[in-house]
């Protein structure tokens, strides 16, 4: 029987008695290789003509504080920086983020987790090496193709009892259900509608310490929850978090409701990844949770609101940046505090909330500050029809968007095609449109959709706190953003100096036109 998935043989360290890998010159890389492959025996038999003695002598050159790994930056907003983190940032960081979230130990009952993210990211890294290695947890890789479309068939095989997905995911899975359901007879229908109004409340009432299971809880959980994990494959995850990237409160609730907990974790890879982290006893939605024991958290410059910028402290912090100095010391500050370049602050019982990114804020031509996050996720709650969205405005007198819709993806090619996913189809039927293309909305401007788009944009302006807060103009692309087209990072982060660049022409189109509004 073929696998979609391989299962890895777990290293220890503290064990192998034969790992002499390093006295041969080898690399992280051709270690990665071989292991990573399964092909153990060959690993060991590298290592079987190396004295014990030129082994001994090589580990006790070792030292904490020099550099274990390299993790350069996605360069979102500006050049890639090798982040260097030391052998103590990674087995510290490891240790005290398991011990955190309660994660088992081989001999408690082995933890599993799939691998789909690239392993130069320092999520994947501390995921699906790392943490592994410490508390012996199984690492199942999936295909290559994973993010095109084929992690839900490694989950549903591999059944994991832990899982990171980026957001973008989880929102894959979301459309991918919202499809399904909508194909449903009427009777189902109405059963899923009753049941995630009963996860919904239920779940946000045990976030704020209620224990109580009632009994259509209880019905719900075994007509309709406990299908909708196994089709997911996450009917044994126990620990399903997101992270590397802002998620929408949409996207929560919705797992909420199918009684699927989505934490909530928070960091970077200058912080060794996780900094702070949600778990079972300790949530809010929309929050990053609190600091892992023994790191610390600081708001550097907070405005009336206790908003100011994330700084953290403790044995996680990197090493700093190769062959960088300058850029070190902007990074870390005479006191030793790591500046994340990310706006936050704490509510009333420590939970972290990320509110914005510094170098993301929009700053208008009238000098006031935007974070273009919450508006741009207020957009795509308004619209659904709506993929990705990204707000333009820096030194502008207005505030524009750029908008793309929900299209399938080339699996081969990792592109978006013109053919829009059955979401989105559905979306324009109710609103009497025919259109089953991207290019039949954009190339004949498909009123009743452009209509639909244009009254969520109202709807988000009617909410905003100031006109310049307002969204004068959109603009429909006719592509949605992808990793292989560059707009997105590898953990489908959306790279606004590329996308800026990429579409120039059509933003400053935008600006030689009138406002809507």
């Amino acid at each position: 029987m073929e696998h979609s998935s391989s299962r890895i043989p777990l290293l220890d360290p503290f064990q192998c008695t034969d790992c002499r890998l390093l006295t041969r010159g080898c690399t992280f890389f051709d270690f990665c290789f071989l292991f990573l492959s399964g092909q153990w025996d060959e690993f060991m038999e590298l290592g079987s003509s190396v004295p014990d003695e030129q082994l001994d002598k090589v580990l006790a050159s070792l030292k904490p504080n020099q550099c274990c790994t390299i993790i350069y930056t996605s360069g979102t907003t500006g050049n890639p920086k090798g982040v260097m983190l030391s052998h103590d940032n990674i087995t510290w960081t490891a240790r005290a983020a398991g011990e955190y979230v309660h994660l088992k130990t081989a001999l408690e009952g082995q933890e599993s987790v799939v691998s789909y993210l690239p392993l130069s990211h320092v999520a994947a890294q501390m995921i699906d090496i790392w943490l592994p290695v410490t508390f012996g947890v199984e690492t199942y890789f999936a295909q290559p193709d994973a993010l095109k479309g084929s992690l839900v068939d490694t989950l549903r095989e591999v059944r994991p009892t832990a899982f990171m997905g980026v957001p973008r995911v989880w929102e894959k899975m979301q459309e991918r259900m919202k499809s399904v359901g909508a194909k449903s007879s009427t009777l189902r229908k109405k059963i899923a509608v009753w049941a995630k109004a009963v996860g919904l409340e239920t779940n946000l009432k045990r976030m704020n310490g209620s224990v109580e299971l009632p009994m259509n809880y209880r019905l719900a959980r075994a007509l309709v929850y406990k299908k909708v994990r196994k089709a997911l494959g996450l009917d044994r995850c126990t620990k399903c978090y997101t992270g590397a990237a802002p998620i929408t409160k949409d996207t929560l609730e919705f797992f909420l409701s199918l009684d699927i907990v989505i934490y909530e974790l928070y960091g970077m890879s200058e912080s060794s990844g996780p900094h702070t982290v949600s778990y079972p006893t300790s949530y809010r939605m929309s929050s990053c949770g609190k600091e892992i024991t023994g790191c610390q958290t600081m708001f550097f410059k907070p405005d009336q609101e206790g908003i100011g910028e994330v700084c953290f402290a403790g044995r996680h912090v990197f090493m700093g940046y190769l062959n960088m100095e300058d850029k070190t010391k902007e990074a870390i500050d005479s006191e030793g505090w790591l500046h994340s370049g990310d706006l936050g602050r704490h509510d009333e019982d420590g939970f972290l909330y990320i509110t914005g990114r510094i170098k993301e804020l929009i700053i208008t031509a009238g000098g006031e500050n935007i974070p273009p996050i919450p508006i741009e996720d207020a957009v795509k709650e308004a619209v659904p029809i709506l993929s990705n969205v990204m707000l333009v405005g820096d030194k502008a007198k207005y505030l524009v968007m750029l908008m793309t819709l929900k299209s399938k993806m080339n699996l081969e090619t990792g592109l978006s095609e013109d053919e829009l996913t059955p979401e989105a189809v559905q979306f324009c039927q109710k609103l009497g449109s025919k259109s089953t293309k991207v290019s039949d909305i954009v190339g004949n401007k498909d009123l009743a959709v452009y209509t639909a788009i244009q009254k969520g944009v109202m709807k988000v302006n009617d909410q905003a706190t100031s006109n310049a807060q307002k969204i004068q103009k959109w603009l429909l692309l006719n592509k949605d953003f992808s990793i292989q087209s560059g707009e997105l990072g590898p953990t489908m982060k959306l790279k606004r100096p590329v996308v800026s660049k990429m579409y120039e022409e059509q933003i400053q189109q935008l600006y030689s036109e009138t406002p809507n509004l």
